[in-house]
């Protein structure tokens, strides 16, 4: 089954008189339960792919459908809904919430959605992730690998059917990166999450089912 479908989708930024195409005329599908890799050099465009695909930015022109829901056209309020119910994003900067520990950071999601045992999901997610004894902890307190284990409990918390990863371990050493990289597949097979991932590592690259190349903003075939 198709979660996922692009359809002719660009993307481009005008400054002062000049225009700037980040994407160019995108068509793709992606698989439930599929572990896909988006691929590509710096500017290639796989950040901006994959904002769109989770509904954190617009196409300027273009279609995607998300889940059987065509959501190009759909205010802010209907895609926080869906970003918070349908999908997860794991950023390379973690963004976690300063004044929350690693508990209330992965339980935030869940209790924006009035979900009464997001304390007791939070904690399961947290000990399959060997931080049961860091719930506590600021994300000042946490090395980079934890703040990222915490950053994908916090993505998976309302079991989304896709789960968007932006170069994951691009802040992290290779032990942690190899590391993070094993729990993302473990807990998509686990939960049958579709996968979706930039990156420029050829490694993590040769670990998915598919690798969609981009090269100036097109998918290089």
């Amino acid at each position: 089954m198709t979660i996922l479908q692009t359809e002719k989708v660009s993307k481009i930024y005008t400054i002062g008189d000049r225009e700037m195409v980040i994407l160019d005329d995108i068509s793709l599908e992606v698989e439930e339960g599929e572990f896909v890799v988006i691929a590509g050099t710096s500017g290639s465009g796989k950040t901006t792919l994959l904002t769109l695909l989770s509904g954190l930015d617009t196409p300027s022109s273009g279609r995607i459908i998300l889940a059987g829901r065509d959501i190009t056209g759909l205010g802010e309020d209907q895609l926080a809904e869906i970003r918070n119910t349908t999908t997860g994003f794991v950023f390379q900067a973690f963004h976690l919430i300063p004044s929350l520990n690693a508990m209330e950071n992965v339980m935030f999601p869940a209790e924006l959605c009035g979900d009464a045992m997001a304390r007791e999901k939070a904690g399961e997610l947290l000990d399959k992730v060997g931080l049961g004894q860091r719930r506590q902890n600021f994300p000042h307190q946490l090395s980079g690998g934890e703040k990222q284990r915490v950053a994908l409990c916090r993505a998976l918390i309302n079991n989304p059917r896709v789960v968007f990863a932006d170069e994951p371990t691009g802040n992290l050493d290779s032990r942690n990166s190899g590391e993070i990289v094993g729990l993302l597949l473990d807990m998509q097979r686990e939960y049958n999450t579709t996968l979706i991932m930039a990156t420029h590592s050829a490694e993590i690259a040769s670990l998915a089912q598919r690798t969609i190349s981009l090269f100036d903003g097109k998918i290089s075939r």
